[in-house]
């Protein structure tokens, strides 16, 4: 399966629409882009591999491997993007802001979905970065 992400780079948070195919499957918010740099910016554009990761305090989640100088890329839930992220991916419902959203659970909820039916599939997901002036999706 390739899902894309298209984006729009804000100085406060970057905001994209995650679509599979011609579907959205939700809009994203993640910290604005600053170099690339753990912990403060968002994911380079780009093509990656999502795996699943199991842990005890999260369960069953999902995140972009082999990043360039970042690890532990995560998609979770978060409504603001400087408050409760720290490079990862958060799915919203609705986009109310630069980096900031309504409904990230249920929108994350959403987006595990639409992962757990391919990977149960034994299809292997990629996702590919590009901004809203690379694409032809509107943000």
């Amino acid at each position: 399966m390739e899902l894309s992400l298209v984006r729009r780079y804000f100085p406060d948070g970057t905001n994209g629409n995650l679509w599979n195919g011609d579907h959205l499957v939700c809009h994203t918010i993640e910290l604005p882009w600053k170099d690339n740099e753990r912990n403060v910016s968002c994911v380079p554009e780009g093509r990656y591999l999502i795996q699943t990761r199991h842990t005890e305090e999260r369960g069953l989640h999902y995140m972009l491997a082999q990043v360039p100088n970042r690890y532990f890329i995560l998609f979770h839930p978060a409504n603001n993007a400087l408050k409760e992220l720290k490079g990862c991916i958060a799915p919203v419902s609705r986009l109310t802001g630069p980096g900031k959203g309504l409904e990230s659970r249920r929108a994350n909820e959403n987006f595990k979905f639409v992962l757990r039916t391919a990977m149960e599939k034994e299809e292997e997901v990629y996702l590919t970065i590009k901004s809203i002036e690379h694409a032809n999706h509107k943000v």
